[in-house]
């Protein structure tokens, strides 16, 4: 009876689709997506489509103030939930941990969010040092709680991207999408290299690199999404050997009313440095 009915519907529902994207229709979808994206009341929306980062960082709407104090309570709320999309990466940090690696470097790790995180269900191993790169004033207010809910000194912060350099992993969950450089371009201007990175929550395509804008709750920012086939070639230019990836299928992105918009996808990965 439900394949039936399915079968029955789908007709209808192809209509629907069409109608929808007629002219007007399509017109008056946009604007009313519009009002939501630059009221966003806690989704995480994107908008637009642009050949470069600087020409999507160019059109950021001007309506919000500067995020960064709100965007910190934000991350204090969230700070000790393990996302179901945490896990392959928490799998590959312990196997990290396992065989000796001890020092992390976190690209916008904002105020220690993976680390106080993790640290509930992944026992750190003594000598740990987990360093977190962000913007001044969330590592100020990250360094203020540190002192709080850090006490055992693993947790640092740093604005200055030169301390990468030297680090056995480099982390980046989420962030490199917003970074004007290439993760390759972060990597070349490392003098020592990391030996391992994981990557979680990246936007990519199956096909093609463009840029968009997102907007979060509190801010708008400039948006990479690379080509899948792409950032796995960059990567294996820059001396490095896919261990494994994966796709974070509880995380869904799309870009509305763009073409191929609705490809994009987030993914995770584990690199080891040949």
């Amino acid at each position: 009876m439900f394949a039936a009915e399915a079968l029955h519907d789908a007709p209808f529902f192809g209509w629907l689709r069409a109608l929808l994207d007629l002219p007007p229709l399509r017109q008056w979808r946009k604007w009313m997506y519009r009002r939501r994206f630059l009221d966003n009341p806690g989704d995480s929306l994107f908008m637009g489509r642009y050949p470069s980062f600087e020409a999507a960082a160019a059109d950021l709407p001007s309506s919000l103030p500067e995020p960064i104090g709100g965007e910190i309570v934000l991350g204090l709320e969230r700070s000790t939930q393990v996302r179901p999309d945490d896990y392959p990466l928490l799998f590959w940090l312990g196997r990290s941990f396992d065989i000796g690696l001890r020092t992390v470097f976190e690209l916008g790790g904002h105020v220690g969010i993976k680390y106080y995180a993790f640290r509930r269900v992944l026992p750190l191993p003594d000598g740990l040092r987990w360093t977190v790169w962000d913007l001044p004033p969330v590592v100020e207010r990250g360094t203020e709680l540190a002192t709080l809910r850090a006490p055992e000194g693993m947790l640092r912060f740093t604005t200055d991207l030169e301390e990468a350099s030297g680090n056995d992993i480099l982390l980046a969950s989420g962030s490199l999408p917003y970074f004007p450089e290439r993760l390759t371009e972060i990597l070349a201007a490392m003098a020592v290299k990391p030996r391992r990175i994981l990557l979680n929550a990246i936007a990519v395509h199956p096909n093609e690199t463009f840029y968009t804008v997102n907007s979060l709750t509190l801010a708008f920012r400039a948006y990479r999404i690379q080509a899948w086939e792409e950032l796995q070639d960059e990567l294996e230019a820059a001396g490095y050997m896919r261990r494994d990836v994966w796709r974070n299928e509880g995380q869904p992105i799309q870009v509305p009313f763009e073409r191929d918009g609705d490809q994009v996808y987030y993914v995770g990965g584990c690199y080891d440095l040949r």
